[in-house]
C-alpha cells in the first residue's frame, strides 16, 4: 500500500482538514542545504556583527485572495523577530530592486540585484488562505552563493499567525546558530494601566498582552515557574487587615500561585509581614522568598503548599531578593549587613556566604542565568544601571549607559538575553530587551498604556 510521505512524518498533506486549529502549526523540511552556506553565526563569540537580510513582501497564492494585508504583515513579524535577536539587520524595502511577485526558486532569483544593495541573506515567502487556515512557505538564501539555506512550510490558523511566524523565525535562528530562538517564550510583568498594579502576560515582544490578575490593588514581583505553567507573585489585595490566625499583626503582601491555564490563584504564603521576592528552585518544587514574621526580613524556602521548609539566610541584616543558581546548589541574595545593599552568594550545602559586589554603594536585584552569569542593578552617579558578573566575582561589566534608570533585570530561558525596565526617553518605566553583552537595546512595546515593571521571562511552550 502506498503511504503518502507526509503521513509517515505524522503530517497531513495540503488541504487535509486539521483536527484542531487555533495555535496549532505544523512545519516540515523542504530543501535545506546548509553545506552551501558561508554564513554561520557563533552566538558565543564576544562580539557578533549583524548580517544584512532582505525580506521582501510575501506573495499570496491560491484562489482565495481575501487577505492581501498578510503580504506585509507576515514578513514584518519575522523581520521584527530577527531584529530583536541582535544577529540581523533587516534592510529597508525601498532599496530593493526586484519586482514584486518574483519567484521563490533559486533559479528565478536575480541574486546580483540583491548583492548590489548589500544583502547577505534573502528571505522569500508566499502564503495562501483557505477559510480560517493559513499556509506559509519560506525559503532562506545565501546571496553570495545563490543557494538555498533553509526551506520550511507551516500550516495553522489565521488567528494564530504571529505564533506561526515566531515558529518560522525560530527555525531560521536554529539553522544559522545551532541554537533555538527565543520567539515562542512568554513574559510576565506589572502594569498600572487600570489605576492599580496588576500582572500581565505577553509574548516575548510585548504582543498579545493580557491581564491575568484582577486584584484591584498592588501586585508585585511575578515569577514564572520553570515549566511555564504557574506564576508566583505577591499582592496586597487583602489589604492591611488583621490576620485571623495571628491577631495583632497586620497583613503585608502575601504570596500567591497563579495557574495560567485555569486562571485560578492559590494563597501560598500568608505569614505576618512580608511575603515577597519569590524565586523558584530549578526543580520547580520549592520557592525561596523573604519573610518577616520573625521580625527582621530574612530568606526562607517553602514548598508548593506554603509550608516553611527552612530559613536559609540568617544574617543580622535585612536579607532579600533571592535567586537560585542554575543547578540549585547556591543562592544569590541582597543584604545590608555591610552598611549598604550588596549582593552575596551562599552555598546551600555548606551555608558558606561570600560577598559578590564591591563596586558601587548600592547593588541589588540579582538574577542568575542558565549560563551561570548574574545580572544585577548598581547605582553609580545617582542612576541605576544593569550590570553583570560571574558568580566568582570575575568578569564584571556594566551593560547600560548611566543616562537613565535601568532596573529589575531578568534573563531569557536560554541565558542569551536580558529584559529590564527603564525610564529612558519618556520618564515612565517601560520594558526593554538587550543581548547578554549589553548590545542591541530595544524597547518592548505592549498594548497597555501604563508603566511596565518587574519583568519575568517564561520558558517556551
Amino acid at each position: 500500500m502506498h503511504i503518502h510521505p507526509l503521513h509517515r512524518a505524522g503530517i497531513r498533506p495540503r488541504g487535509f482538514p486539521l483536527a484542531k486549529m487555533g495555535m496549532i502549526c505544523l512545519i516540515f523540511l523542504l530543501l535545506p542545504d546548509m553545506a552551501w552556506s558561508r554564513i554561520f553565526i557563533d552566538i558565543n563569540a564576544p562580539s557578533i556583527r549583524k548580517f544584512n537580510i532582505a525580506i521582501p513582501d510575501f506573495n499570496q497564492v491560491g484562489s482565495d485572495r481575501n487577505r492581501p494585508d498578510l503580504s506585509m504583515e507576515l514578513p514584518g513579524i519575522i523581520s521584527s523577530d530577527l531584529d530583536f535577536s541582535g544577529f540581523f539587520n533587516p534592510m529597508d524595502k525601498g532599496a530593493f530592486l526586484e519586482e514584486k511577485g518574483a519567484g521563490q526558486e533559486a533559479g528565478s532569483i536575480q541574486f546580483k540585484n540583491w548583492s548590489v544593495i548589500g544583502a547577505e541573506l534573502l528571505l522569500k515567502g508566499q502564503y495562501s488562505c483557505v477559510g480560517s487556515q493559513l499556509e506559509v512557505e519560506i525559503r532562506l538564501f545565501d546571496v553570495f552563493w545563490g543557494r538555498q539555506i533553509l526551506g520550511k512550510r507551516a500550516l495553522g490558523d489565521v488567528g494564530g499567525r504571529r505564533h506561526l511566524m515566531h515558529r518560522l523565525s525560530n527555525e531560521i535562528i536554529q539553522q544559522l546558530t545551532g541554537h533555538p530562538g527565543m520567539f515562542l517564550t512568554k513574559i510576565a510583568f506589572v502594569d498600572n494601566s487600570t489605576g492599580n498594579r496588576e500582572i500581565y502576560v505577553a509574548d516575548y515582544d510585548g504582543y498579545d498582552s493580557r491581564q491575568v490578575t484582577q486584584d484591584k490593588s498592588i501586585a508585585l514581583f511575578p515569577r514564572w515557574s520553570p515549566d511555564g505553567k504557574y506564576i508566583a507573585y505577591s499582592s496586597y489585595k487583602m489589604g492591611p487587615s488583621l490576620l485571623k490566625k495571628d491577631m495583632g499583626k497586620q497583613a503585608g503582601p502575601m504570596l500567591y500561585l497563579k495557574d495560567i491555564d485555569s486562571g485560578k490563584a492559590m494563597l501560598l504564603s500568608s505569614q505576618p509581614g512580608l511575603n515577597t521576592g519569590a524565586a523558584w528552585a530549578p526543580n520547580g518544587r520549592e520557592i525561596a522568598l523573604t519573610l518577616s514574621h520573625k521580625g527582621t526580613p530574612n530568606i526562607f524556602t517553602i514548598d508548593l503548599q506554603g509550608k516553611i521548609l527552612q530559613q536559609i539566610v540568617q544574617g543580622y541584616g535585612i536579607d532579600v531578593s533571592p535567586a537560585f543558581s542554575p543547578d540549585g546548589s547556591k543562592i544569590a541574595f541582597v543584604s545590608n549587613r555591610s552598611g549598604s545593599p550588596q549582593i552575596y552568594v551562599m552555598d546551600l550545602a555548606t551555608k558558606r556566604e561570600e560577598r559578590l559586589t564591591y563596586e558601587g554603594r548600592y547593588n541589588t536585584s540579582p538574577a542568575w542565568s542558565s549560563r551561570n552569569r548574574i545580572a544585577f542593578v548598581s547605582m553609580t552617579g545617582g542612576k541605576f544601571d544593569i550590570c553583570a558578573i560571574d558568580p566568582d566575582g570575575k568578569g564584571f561589566k556594566r551593560l547600560t549607559d548611566n543616562t537613565s534608570n535601568s532596573e529589575e533585570p531578568c534573563w531569557s530561558p536560554d541565558g542569551r538575553y536580558i529584559m529590564f525596565t527603564s525610564d529612558r526617553g519618556s520618564g515612565a518605566y517601560h520594558l526593554h530587551l538587550m543581548n547578554a553583552n549589553g548590545h542591541n537595546q530595544k524597547r518592548i512595546i505592549t498594548s497597555t498604556k501604563g508603566s511596565q515593571t518587574a519583568p519575568s521571562w517564561g520558558s517556551a511552550e
